[in-house]
């Protein structure tokens, strides 16, 4: 690893080497996705919670050009707190390491960097997909194309649902991503339960998808699996609710003519108006349950004996 433009911490090193549970976690939530200074206390919430479970946390980032796999608390407050850190996915990490650049990697960038340090689960809030209209716009997340490639496990709350979500699971179909439902038989939406397209294949133990992992590789595959693991029921944005708001950002973004990479931040912004934040809180409640409560549960199980 001496030539590589990649620092893996002594931490994470050694736990892999030992084969003792590690799970990978994204940066783009604390650089982008929460406001600050929350984003570091839930990213510290979330290390700590896996260390309570006995897994060892590799949070993932860019600081001044090196991708980094394990962030030390000092590192990871820097990018908490700096307000012009760029969002990096895995086309811009050369552009970054090149220029001495930070940032967060997202889902692609994450997931291509764990896997490259031998980790293999990481747990997300939700991953990437195709944006509405994309059969005329190509609007795609490079996260499907990357998932393809990488053979990691990703715990996910679905896709959120300001996205195609009956095309995403189509392409992660095409690309040949497994998509496990963790005691679920609907593919979740993020914000809600359940997005109204039913999943593949389901499992309801750590061991199982633990199982669907092994297959995997004693095959040869060279694809993610995604676990699919939606929100506990009391904590999701009520269904009607989530509905109207929807149908309201949409019509919005319509109106407006937003379009492209702007679709995103436009929608999730109206959405948090207009549930007065309710729909944050429901970001930070899904990722705490796909971290704690099934990523750890989900790396012990692979580190255990078969």
């Amino acid at each position: 690893m001496s030539s590589s433009p990649v620092r893996v911490s002594e931490e994470v090193r050694d736990a892999v080497a030992e084969g003792r549970p590690v799970v990978a976690l994204e940066s783009t939530i604390v650089t982008h996705g929460l406001p600050r200074p929350r984003n570091l206390a839930v990213a510290a919430d979330a290390e700590a919670a896996l260390r309570a479970t006995g897994a060892v946390p590799a949070t993932i980032g860019v600081v001044d050009g090196r991708p980094v796999v394990g962030l030390g608390a000092d590192e990871l407050a820097r990018l908490a707190a700096d307000t012009d850190v760029e969002k990096l996915s895995v086309r811009d990490l050369p552009v970054a390491v090149a220029r001495g650049a930070c940032g967060g990697t997202t889902v692609a960038a994450t997931a291509l960097l764990a896997r490259r340090a031998g980790v293999g689960v990481f747990a997300t809030c939700g991953l990437g997909g195709v944006h509405r209209g994309a059969s005329t716009t190509f609007d795609e997340s490079a996260d499907l194309v990357a998932l393809s490639g990488v053979p990691i496990l990703v715990v996910s709350a679905g896709v959120k649902s300001i996205l195609d979500v009956p095309a995403t699971l189509e392409r992660l179909e095409t690309l040949n991503v497994t998509v496990l439902g963790y005691r679920t038989d609907s593919f979740p939406g993020f914000y809600v339960r359940d997005a109204g397209v039913p999943v593949p294949a389901r499992v309801d133990t750590p061991e199982e998808a633990a199982a669907v992992v092994r297959a995997r590789d004693a095959l040869g595959l060279r694809a993610a699996v995604v676990l699919a693991n939606p929100i506990a029921a009391e904590e999701q944005l009520d269904v009607a609710e989530h509905r109207a708001v929807l149908d309201a950002a949409l019509t919005a973004a319509a109106d407006r003519g937003v379009v492209g990479h702007d679709t995103t931040p436009f929608l999730l912004e109206r959405m948090r108006d207009a549930t007065e934040g309710r729909s944050l809180e429901v970001n930070v409640a899904v990722y705490r349950g796909n971290v704690a409560a099934l990523a750890a549960a989900v790396a012990g199980a692979l580190a255990a004996p078969p």
